[in-house]
Formats: C-alpha cells, structure tokens, sequence
C-alpha cells in the first residue's frame, strides 16, 4: 500500500487529489479541536466521562476524541452512518425505496436526500441526549452571557452548533467523494480512528512509570499487530463459486462458454453486526445514565450487563449472530442469482439449473454465514479477554482508554477502509496508465 502511495505521487493528477483530501481532512481535524463557547473545558472530567460510556466511547473514537475535547465537530459522521445504515435496512423492508434504489441515478439521488435528512435528525437527536447528560453533570455554562441569561439559551446554542458541526462534517466527507479518491466518509472515519489511537498510545507512553509499563505496552502493541494480520487475512479470503456459461450460436457468431465464478467474502457482513448488537446492549444504559444516573436500575444494569460482565459478552454473541444472518440475507439472495444465472445461460458445474441451484446458493451461504459470525464473535470477545487476564500494568484508567481507541469495530472499520481506498487508488492508477497507452 505504501508503494502504491509513492508511485500515485508521482503522477500529477492523482496527486491532486490526494493534496485535497489531505487539505480536508486537516481542515476536519482543526474543528475537532475547537471547543464550543459554553462548556467547561476545564472540568473536562465530566465530558470524557461522558464519552468513556460504552455507547458513547464509539462516537468518541470515530471522531479522534473530538466529543472528549467538547469540540464544534464533536458528532463527526456517526449520525450520516446511523442514517446510512437504517435506510439500508428500510430499502429492503419497504418496497417503494426498494424500486427506487432500482430506479438508476434518479433513484440514487433520492435515496442519498432521503439519507441526509435522516442524518440532520439524528444529529439534533444525539445533540440534545448529549446536551441534557452535560447539562445534568454541570458540565454547561448556563451563565455565559450573564446571570440574567434564561437557563435553556446556552443549551440550545450548544445542541444547534454540535447539529451544524455535524451536517458540516458530512458536507467535507461529499467533498472528499466529489473531488478526491475513494469514499469521503470512510476516510474520515478512518482518521477520526487513527487519531485516537495515536493520542491514547502516545498517553501511555508518556505516563509510563518505569521499564515494565513500557514491556506492557509493546505486548500490548504485538497482540493488536497479530489481530489486525488476523482482521486482514479474514477480510480478504473468499469463497469463489465457479461458473460455467453454455456455448450460444447467434448468427455467424458463437457466444458464450467462458469460465467465471461468483465470489463470496468471508466477512460480507463487516462491522455492522457488532455495530448493531453492542447498540442494542448499551443503549438502555445510556438513556438509564444519561436521565437517572443515581437510580438503582443503572447499578443493577452495569452489574448484569455492563461492558466486561459475563452476560454482556452473551448477549453480544447473540446478536452478532442474528445480524449476520439478517444482514446476509439482505445483501445476497440465492434465488436472485440463481434466476440470473439461468437467464443469462450460467449454472455451477454438477448442479442444475433452478430450484438445485438455489438449495446449493443458500448452504454455501449459510456456512459462510456462520463462519463470518463466528469470527466476528472471536475477535469481539478474545481480546478484551486476553488483555483483562494479562492485566497490562499501564493503569485501568489507561487500559480503558487504549482499549476504548483500539476497539475491535474501530480496528475492523480500519482495515476495510484501507483495503477499499488502495484498490481504488490502484483502479485510477490503471485508469492512467490506460489512458497513456491509448493516447
């Protein structure tokens, strides 16, 4: 990848867009250090508190620690992806998005509006569930513009910066797409990531005590070496159906006969399974947080089900393993392509066309299925227990936040970015090179 980096400098067009993409990504970075007038910086035990909830550390680290910081870009693209992800869904589920999606650019177009306006709600949204927990724990100068101020003023400052923050957020992602190379968004999830991965490293180095904090560290970097290899090797592999298309006269002209395949990635599903299951198990405990912190339902809750216990982990499985078998059957139908397949002339060699076809599409399916969940499963629970029973001495407070920077998603998230942007990087490279050739 680094090679294909260097050899894409020297080529005057792509080099452009790349310096463009760096130029908006620094530009995204900056707001993710400019703190909103308003709140207490100087307490800012309170607002890393608050990002160091389980549901929150996500956001947190998606947008390189800019909700910790109290910063203007504080939301990032996490409402955009909510979005993205829910009118996936929907566009299944309801048939007329369902014919839209099918509808060309036309099409396209609506959906992606559909898909901004449901990200403007989610910003207001996550705005005020943050505004009222910072607001709860005092985090929030009410007395900005003088005592005689109405209480509910700075708050609601605050909740419109953080929804325009985010919706500005999302218009440098488009113009990373627009202007650049690969998807914008990704990227600055991507850098959002590095970046606090990169500040809670440099943090421990830094706070480290003597020789054997940093020998904790650098056992601490091996494994999530040996994981990312692990997250890479499973992203990459893929079942390969082989597919044969029978000879066809038309004409004077024979068509037909080739050799192709049907690819199946092992991990089709990506990060969303663990996405929506680690959702579903600490969103209760964020609204208990959040409205009834003291209430004795949130210690029986992060007891039973917090981050770490037993039945968090069970229940985690669980849902990875129904969203992967929900998700798989959203984003591949055996009936569909066996369909294709016969229409277009195709079969698997030793299968029949139609119904036998299907049968054979959904058990290869259904074990690539299991086998992506079940990976998703391991690399979601085997780390966080590998570092809880070596008991790095780097300090739970710091254990905690590397393992909040490091997170499994993150690391997923990572990697699928990377691969995609260096393909695409390759594709214009190819592209060039092409056009070279014919001119």
């Amino acid at each position: 990848m680094f090679q294909t980096l260097v050899n894409a400098f020297k080529q005057k067009d792509i080099r452009k867009k790349l310096l463009i993409i760096l130029a908006i990504l620094l530009v995204y970075r900056i707001g993710c250090w400019i703190p909103i007038p308003g709140l207490n910086i100087e307490e800012g035990g309170v607002i890393a508190g608050l990002a160091g909830q389980d549901f929150l550390s996500l956001l947190s680290a998606v947008s390189g620690g800019a909700l910790a910081n109290g910063s203007l870009l504080a939301l990032g693209v996490v409402p955009y992806i909510s979005a993205s992800i829910i009118m996936q869904l929907l566009t299944v589920a309801i048939p007329p998005l369902e014919r839209l999606s099918r509808a060309g650019e036309d099409g396209r177009k609506k959906i992606a509006l559909y898909t901004r306006i449901a990200a403007l709600v989610f910003s207001i949204i996550q705005a005020i569930a943050i505004v009222v927990a910072l607001n709860g724990n005092g985090a929030i100068n009410t007395t900005l513009f003088g005592d005689a101020t109405p209480a509910w003023i700075v708050p609601a400052i605050i909740v419109l910066v953080l929804v325009a923050g985010g919706m500005f957020t999302l218009w440098l992602g488009e113009k990373i797409t627009d202007l650049g190379i690969g998807n914008g968004v990704s990227l600055m999830v991507f850098v959002g990531i590095l970046s606090s991965a990169g500040t809670a490293l440099l943090n421990a180095v830094k706070g480290a005590s003597d020789i054997s904090v940093l020998w904790d560290i650098i056992i601490f970097v091996a494994i999530l070496i040996v994981i990312f290899a692990a997250i890479v090797f499973v992203d990459l592999a893929e079942r390969k159906i082989p597919v044969q298309y029978a000879k066809q006269v038309k004409g004077r002209k024979m068509y037909g006969g080739q050799s192709t395949m049907i690819p199946i990635k092992v991990n089709s599903n990506g990060v969303l399974p663990i996405i929506f299951a680690t959702a579903l198990v600490t969103f209760p405990q964020l609204i208990i947080q959040m409205f009834w912190p003291d209430s004795g339902a949130n210690a029986w809750y992060a007891e039973w089900l917090g981050a770490g216990t037993p039945l968090y982990f069970v229940f985690n499985a669980l849902f990875i393993f129904f969203f992967s078998y929900f998700y798989s059957q959203i984003t591949f139908n055996p009936e569909e392509v066996s369909r294709n397949l016969q229409q277009s002339g195709g079969f698997i060699p030793g299968i029949r066309a139609g119904r036998p076809t299907t049968d054979y599409l959904k058990k290869i399916s259904g074990r690539i299925t299991f086998f992506g969940a079940s990976y998703l499963t391991i690399i979601f629970i085997i780390p966080t227990l590998i570092f809880s029973i070596l008991g790095l001495g780097i300090g739970a407070a710091d254990t905690n936040t590397m393992l909040n920077a490091f997170s499994v998603t993150g690391m997923l998230i990572v990697v699928s970015v990377a691969l995609e942007f260096d393909k695409q990087l390759d594709a214009q490279m190819l592209m060039k090179n092409y056009r070279g050739f014919l001119k």
